[in-house]
């Protein structure tokens, strides 16, 4: 019934001036951070993916993996923005479970703050560097944003975490797009209220500071489906879904609004396999209402080297630990297929 005190956490100066940003790098993320921006801004009809395993839990599979995205990237430049999605951090919806990177740099050894937040840090350099794309998270914890915010150039909010309140007021001092996906309920106007918040301005407590932010405008809308009372996925990604969700969002006093797909979660109802049909058919919608083209300009895919998922111990290189992911074979397919559909 208490707490025990395990170790000091370094402040994110500490971590970012043993573990930094190489000036030349700097440039590469500024310059696609300008390019998924002009996506936000209606200056850019591309289209943009983010993309990856449910959880980044081995530095050279993930580096292996976004180094491929890179190549896919180059065939697809003229139409798409891949955004190599590098998740550090795993909600358990039960608390259990392994929590990704930032709690165990080794899946295989007890949890490690400090060295995990050493390691996300590491990977996400190295990424970048390899591979010249900069990557998405997912802010779980916001107080950890600082030790990664140069490296991002987007972040998702959870559907658990979308209705705090500090996660909102956080993505209001952002400087890239953050998304806000609806809450596992389904409720559409908690999602459209987050976004509300995270566009606009703020004064809060944040890492021992009094701050007062900007507002985040490209703060945006993700539909991941929802569960219903008995605990059955339901679907929000179908034509008159989407209808729906626009009107709402249309409604709302809210500047560069734009609609990410999640594939994958309750939409798919957790079947991985489902993520490119479940694309198609959203470009399918887009293809019949100039509103939803205009609005619906992403979509998420967890994807990684190797199919499925496996049991930490099993080891298979480049095979998710958490949930069940699409193969690199499919992964491809499905990027080339949607390039043609944008």
């Amino acid at each position: 019934m208490s707490f025990t005190y395990l170790r000091h956490i370094p402040g994110p100066d500490e971590i970012r001036d043993a573990i930094p940003l190489p000036g030349h790098l700097k440039e590469v993320k500024e310059a696609r951070d300008r390019e998924i921006r002009a996506v936000f801004e209606r200056e850019s009809d591309r289209f943009f993916l983010v993309i990856g395993p449910c959880s980044a839990d081995n530095e050279d599979a993930v580096c292996e993996y976004v180094s491929r995205l890179a190549g896919l990237q180059d065939e697809v430049k003229d139409r798409v923005l891949i955004i190599p999605r590098i998740y550090t951090n795993k909600p358990r919806t039960t608390g259990e479970g392994y929590k990704g990177m930032v709690h165990q740099p080794d899946p295989h050894k007890q949890p490690n703050i400090v060295d995990g937040i050493r390691a996300i840090r590491t990977m996400h350099v190295r990424a970048l560097r390899e591979s010249g794309l900069p990557a998405a998270d997912e802010m779980l914890y916001p107080g950890n944003l600082p030790y990664l915010e140069d490296l991002l150039s987007y972040v998702a909010v959870g559907a658990r975490s979308v209705e705090n309140q500090q996660h909102r007021l956080t993505v209001s001092g952002m400087a890239v797009p953050a998304g806000m996906k609806n809450p596992t309920s389904g409720d559409i106007s908690v999602m459209l209220n987050s976004i509300h918040a995270g566009q606009h301005s703020h004064v809060f407590i944040y890492n021992g500071w009094e701050v007062k932010t900007s507002g985040n405008p490209f703060t945006h809308a993700i539909l991941r489906g929802s569960v219903d009372v008995s605990g059955r996925n339901i679907p929000n990604y179908h034509y008159e879904n989407l209808l729906a969700v626009t009107r709402e969002y249309m409604a709302r006093p809210l500047v560069h609004p734009v609609i990410v797909v999640d594939t994958n979660h309750s939409n798919s109802g957790k079947n991985f396999r489902e993520q490119p049909r479940i694309g198609m058919e959203v470009m399918q919608s887009r293809s019949h209402s100039p509103l939803l083209k205009d609005l619906i300009r992403g979509l998420m895919i967890e994807s990684y080297l190797v199919e499925g998922s496996q049991n930490i111990d099993e080891n298979t290189y480049g095979k998710s630990i958490t949930d069940p992911c699409l193969g690199w074979n499919e992964t491809a397919d499905f990027v080339r297929r949607l390039a043609e559909a944008v």
